[in-house]
């Protein structure tokens, strides 16, 4: 709970007390008017000064006006008790709402780490640090091992790896060598390298990313509060109404102007939605923490009603519909048995620190006696060259195979293929590639039976290992080595496509995908092991990093969406009937505001059912 949530808080605490301390006093005539004033200028100011600063702008007819105008008619008339209680029901329902919609969404921007600190330009042949805005094209840096590239540009000298995952989600190093594009936001693992810039800083990827987060959030239609809406339409009419009903009667058929003056005061009593304001935020409040129970975080109320119309989702792969951590996934030998083939590739690797090397050696499990290698040579791009028990091994890929002049086979399995020779002949191969995450295809295969549409996956990883993974989980569609720029102009084309009253979710996990989780109707993230950048531009959180939790996000979603319809229906049905009782005279002021507490007390209880989470009506 928040500063203001507690204010709030004590506020209606101690307007409670003083009302029920004020009722029990024996008061009369204006010193209890003024007693009165007192709990009721507690609670309500800030609804009166919001009122009153509306109808300066000209937003004349919203709920403040409805609050204020009703509750000061219940004051000219004499219903001192009702005008407070009225006012402290609405700012309970207000607390809830803020509840719901939780504390305001930080900058995204403040978290984003991929913004270079400077750049190691070369000029005469020395290194100058410098900001990368001052940098031009055509001008030579130099990124040094664990350094973040400043800019994008073309490779002159030096070989190394580089971690591009901020960029394109993708955990496994990209190799670079002299010739070969980089581009900025990557971190450079292990070699110097020398770099010609080729865009100015303004126009970089690292920039581009930044400016797609910092821009995408104003772009992304927000769903309004219901009582807001409610109240452009409901507010005005109840007024007109009011207002009809207070000069009508008297000007045209001799009515008697006291009468139906204060009529028309306890009509516009009765019509104080009191029964919506809070069990609308309140079935929102308990459809979010009965997904919190469930594993997912909701970040408002309004983020409910847009999951409630999901029919398209779009996922990031690594991180998301996979595990995002690299393994053994096949071992296939050809002249010796699985674990002969394993125990050579772990032996050559033992000394190298790449992630793939790392993965064979715990794919080994055992301790490597590395006193059995020697001349360990890492090949840049290619793979190892070493010396076990006096036996030259090579373990690396399809180009390490051919500069040894071995006679090798592809691989039928998609991933990083890692062959194995010994003194030029060929063992046999590995295959390094990410898990799917074990509830992934139950996950496309509950969302399907919930209704949406279609199932998207875009990914920076190469194509056939997108479109490997997409059919083994039986996606409808996949698109593969994109950038963040690319994803949100992917996520724009299936905007585009989606129907007037449907919605685009996206799922992701990494800060690459920060600025298109901010563009979709509805972001999505992995809470678990999720960047921070992904998780404030998102607006649900799974917080188990399970696939299969959307599903149950949207059952949650769409139970609440239905529990609402029916308190709105049941609350504005009676809300209706005693407002014509009131009109002819047959409704009192208190036994409206009795009917007001009875439905409110059952639109309530209904409520409290989105407690239940994903559990079936």
């Amino acid at each position: 709970m928040d500063k203001k949530q507690k204010k709030m808080l004590l506020r209606i605490l101690a307007s409670g007390a003083l009302l029920i301390l004020v009722s029990l006093l024996p008061l009369s005539g204006p010193v209890r008017l003024a007693a009165f004033l007192i709990p009721y200028l507690l609670i309500g100011w800030d609804i009166l000064w919001k009122a009153g600063r509306n109808i300066a702008h000209g937003q004349v007819f919203d709920e403040n006006f409805l609050m204020a105008l009703a509750t000061v008619g219940a004051l000219v008339i004499g219903e001192y008790p009702e005008a407070v209680f009225v006012m402290l029901f609405y700012q309970v329902g207000e607390l809830f709402q803020s509840f719901a919609v939780g504390k305001s969404r930080r900058s995204i921007s403040s978290l984003m780490d991929i913004r270079p600190d400077y750049a190691n330009l070369e000029r005469d042949g020395a290194l100058e640090e410098v900001d990368p805005e001052d940098v031009a094209v055509g001008d030579v840096i130099v990124v040094k091992p664990g350094e973040r590239v400043p800019l994008d540009g073309v490779v002159l000298e030096g070989s190394s790896t580089l971690n591009t995952a901020a960029l394109t989600g993708e955990s496994l190093p990209r190799e670079v060598s002299p010739g070969g594009d980089v581009v900025s936001g990557c971190i450079n693992l292990s070699g110097v390298l020398r770099v010609q810039v080729t865009k100015a800083f303004e126009e970089s990827t690292v920039s581009r990313i930044l400016e797609l987060v910092e821009n995408a959030s104003s772009r992304k239609a927000k769903a309004e509060a219901f009582i807001t809406k409610f109240a452009r339409y409901y507010t005005p009419a109840v007024v007109i109404a009011a207002a009809l009903l207070a000069l009508i009667p008297p000007l045209f058929f001799h009515g008697v102007w006291s009468d139906w003056l204060s009529r028309a005061c306890s009509f516009l009593v009765i019509s104080c939605p009191c029964a919506l304001v809070i069990s609308v935020p309140l079935a929102f409040f308990g459809g979010i923490g009965g997904a919190s129970r469930a594993g997912v975080l909701v970040k408002g109320g309004n983020y409910l009603e847009v999951l409630a119309r999901t029919e398209v989702v779009v996922f990031d792969k690594t991180g998301t519909l996979t595990r995002g951590v690299f393994n053994v996934t096949a071992i296939h030998p050809d002249r010796c048995d699985e674990s002969t083939l394993l125990e050579l590739a772990a032996l050559a690797e033992c000394w190298s620190d790449h992630p793939i090397s790392r993965s064979i050696k715990d794919a080994w499990g055992k301790e490597i006696d590395s006193a059995r290698v020697a001349g360990v040579e890492e090949l840049s791009g290619r793979g190892v060259r070493a010396l076990v028990d006096g036996r030259t091994v090579w373990a690396g890929n399809d180009k390490l195979m051919e500069e040894a002049g071995v006679s090798w086979h592809p691989c039928h399995k998609t991933g990083t293929t890692v062959h194995v020779a010994v003194d030029g002949e060929y063992m046999g191969h590995l295959v390094i590639s990410d898990e799917v995450k074990p509830d992934a295809a139950q996950a496309i295969a509950d969302l399907r039976q919930a209704g949406v549409r279609r199932t998207v996956m875009l990914t920076g990883d190469a194509r056939a290992v997108g479109e490997a993974v997409a059919a083994e989980l039986g996606l409808d569609e996949v698109h593969a080595q994109l950038l963040p720029a690319d994803k949100v102009a992917r996520v724009e084309e299936l905007l585009d496509r989606r129907s007037s009253g449907g919605a685009l979710a996206f799922v992701g996990d990494g800060i690459n995908d920060a600025p298109v989780l901010s563009r979709a109707d509805i972001g999505i993230a992995m809470g678990a092991l999720g960047s921070d950048a992904a998780i404030e531009a998102a607006d649900v959180v799974l917080m188990d990093d399970k696939p299969s939790k959307i599903a149950v996000a949207i059952r949650i979603a769409r139970r609440t969406l239905t529990i609402v319809r029916q308190n709105i229906t049941f609350a504005l049905g009676v809300k209706f009937l005693v407002l014509f009782l009131g009109a002819i005279g047959k409704a009192s002021m208190w036994e409206a505001v009795f009917a007001d507490v009875g439905v409110s007390v059952i639109a309530i209880l209904n409520s409290m059912r989105t407690l239940r989470g994903g559990s079936s009506d």
